[in-house]
């Protein structure tokens, strides 16, 4: 073990805010309109969570390093363990891009003590809210990582499968932000209804970026989350997903997984529609991304096949903006029409003032 693994490192919250805005243009929408505490305890939570993702999607790391530098990591996080994050930090070090090199994903891998430092400076109350999900997400991420160790890469077999992976790389998220709205004064009855939907909330997102990634994770991370089984029901086998041969083919699976991710959408609205308004909460930070997921399905709907390709699917910025000026605004009763809404047509079209 390398004295590295001693050395004191500063919490720098400051440093963390800036870390999400680089590697989740989404997720930095959420945290910009949380209040505080709420702001740094997901934003923290979140980093957490992304240092796992990070390693997990590496293609350039070899299946049993992976999984070793996982376990590490989920250590290291434990503080029931004496592993120390100074570990973690030795044994992701061969596998870190030269500093030149990194994205904003690997600077957030490389910078894990300073994130586990500003972990360890919030409240009590928090740290236990966050650890329990961050761990049983490593976990699952490492399992995965194990389960499919011959590929090289992550292949989805079938539709359990695909829902077990999405619980672990969000459910799981799920499960961390209703442990956070969950404390102090809320009553038993919305405390239930809240982790009945907690993780359907985190499923639906997870599964609309399966399917609107495919190029990507396919070409960058050698991943294919379109389940084998119902690829073959096209036949397609998942090594040719993005053959352009087998584009009309491929784009049912992705309209498929698009439906299947549709599924999600009720439980992840009674999720928002319960949760409460405290601790720094804020309606706002929930109802862009699950509204902008209603839109991005929308899209999957009409063109499934730019999921195949370097074109990619996803919202236009006019109406993420549009999205974000009325969000503020949101109440739990407008919910249902807004959905409704973007559901039909993309938003700024929609509130576009007449000729």
């Amino acid at each position: 073990m390398s004295g590295r693994a001693h050395d004191p490192v500063e919490p720098d919250l400051s440093w963390c805010h800036e870390a999400v805005q680089g590697v989740s243009r989404t997720f930095a929408l959420t945290v910009d309109v949380l209040e505080e505490p709420m702001a740094s305890q997901i934003c923290v939570g979140y980093l957490l969570c992304r240092v796992a993702d990070t390693v997990e999607d590496a293609g350039h790391i070899p299946p049993e390093a992976q999984s070793d530098v996982l376990r590490t990591y989920r250590d290291a996080v434990d503080p029931e363990t004496e592993v120390e994050i100074g570990e973690f930090r030795d044994a992701v070090d061969e596998w870190l891009p030269a500093p030149a090199e990194r994205d904003e994903d690997w600077e957030v891998v490389a910078e894990a003590p300073t994130i586990v430092a500003t972990f360890e400076d919030l409240d009590p109350e928090a740290r236990e809210a966050i650890v329990p999900p961050v761990l049983e997400m490593v976990d699952g991420m490492a399992m995965f990582v194990d389960r499919h160790a011959t590929e090289g890469g992550l292949r989805i077999d079938d539709r359990d499968e695909l829902e077990q992976y999405c619980y672990y790389a969000a459910g799981t998220v799920g499960n961390l932000i209703t442990n956070l709205l969950t404390r102090g004064d809320v009553g038993d009855e919305r405390a239930r209804r809240l982790r009945e939907t907690a993780e359907e909330f985190g499923l639906l997102l997870q599964l609309v970026n399966v399917s609107k990634d495919v190029y990507d994770d396919y070409t960058e991370e050698n991943n294919v989350y379109l389940p084998a089984e119902w690829l073959a029901d096209e036949g397609v086998e998942q090594e040719r997903v993005v053959h352009p041969e087998n584009r009309e083919s491929s784009a049912r699976v992705v309209g498929r997984t698009a439906e299947y991710a549709r599924s999600f959408l009720d439980d992840a609205q009674a999720y928002l529609e319960t949760m409460p308004l405290s601790n720094g909460n804020t309606m706002e930070a929930w109802t862009v991304p699950y509204l902008l997921a209603v839109g991005t399905l929308r899209e999957l709907n009409s063109r499934p096949e730019d999921a195949l390709t370097e074109t990619g699917v996803k919202v236009s910025r006019q109406e993420v903006f549009a999205v974000m000026s009325v969000a503020g605004e949101v109440g739990r009763d407008s919910l249902a029409d807004l959905r409704r809404t973007i559901a039909r047509t993309p938003f700024h079209r929609a509130v576009e003032p007449a000729d």
